[in-house]
């Protein structure tokens, strides 16, 4: 098999109040963003697409004097933010002539408390199984502001429902969307081309690649993960948490 990862750190992060890029901010020694690349570190991945927009030149100019050589980084720009499927689909651009992976990671620059075991399950899981796609899902005991995992009878994923965009009945469920995935590279392409902008953003989510793989007669899976670990950081008082449990992870060992 052979594995690319797609990182998505074009976002404003206006929330965190700072003048400095939000994938740059640091938690322990190293920024957000190169958190979420080392996470990847035992994949044995072919290539890392950073896919940049907001003050493009600054991020760009981190990822290439702190990322290690094994990530064959390349870069993607996300020149207007129209949502998480638009970044993907750029994403891709930059991997078009550049690998032909079989399994594409997809993941948030936000999350750096993502661990190397937990990216190694969630493809070895995919890939032994006869999965469109695969989704990080935890299970969390306040998931408001969070899509929700729709499962079908047989427990596979059915859809992805943004919290602003859900029933009544949905908003009950506890499962949730990390935004952290695996697809099969072949399928995710065409998916990206047939989403759409009908929804309360009128942006272009990934989350809908889920439905249209499922109703397209595909089986889309899940691996659970601790909420720790995919808790993305949005804002100043979720990057100290952040800082205090990887304090707290580096004292235990």
């Amino acid at each position: 098999m052979s594995v690319s990862a797609i990182i998505l750190a074009a976002g404003e992060g206006s929330r965190m109040k700072s003048d400095l890029p939000k994938p740059l901010h640091r938690v322990g020694d190293h920024s957000m963003l190169m958190h979420v690349v080392h996470a990847l570190e035992t994949v044995q991945l072919d290539t890392v697409v950073v896919v940049v927009g907001h003050r493009a030149e600054e991020v760009t100019t981190h990822v290439r004097a702190h990322t290690p050589p094994w990530a064959n980084i390349l870069f993607a720009t996300q020149h207007q933010q129209h949502g998480t499927g638009d970044a993907v689909a750029a994403g891709l651009t930059a991997l078009d002539n550049n690998a032909l992976a079989t399994t594409i990671i997809v993941l948030p620059g936000d999350t750096p408390l993502l661990t190397r075991e937990t990216i190694t399950r969630l493809v070895t899981e995919h890939e032994q199984s006869d999965h469109a796609a695969t989704v990080l899902v935890s299970d969390i005991a306040d998931p408001t502001g969070y899509g929700r995992i729709v499962r079908t009878a047989n427990g596979n994923v059915a859809r992805i429902v943004e919290h602003r965009d859900a029933s009544e009945a949905e908003l009950q469920l506890s499962e949730i969307n990390t935004g952290i995935y695996a697809f099969r590279a072949e399928l995710l392409g065409p998916a990206l081309s047939n989403i759409s902008t009908n929804n309360s953003q009128a942006e272009y989510y990934l989350t809908d690649v889920v439905a249209i793989l499922t109703n397209a007669g595909h089986s889309v899976g899940a691996v659970l993960a601790p909420e720790e670990e995919t808790a993305g950081v949005n804002d100043r008082d979720q990057l100290a948490a952040a800082e205090l449990v990887l304090h707290r992870r580096t004292h235990l060992d």
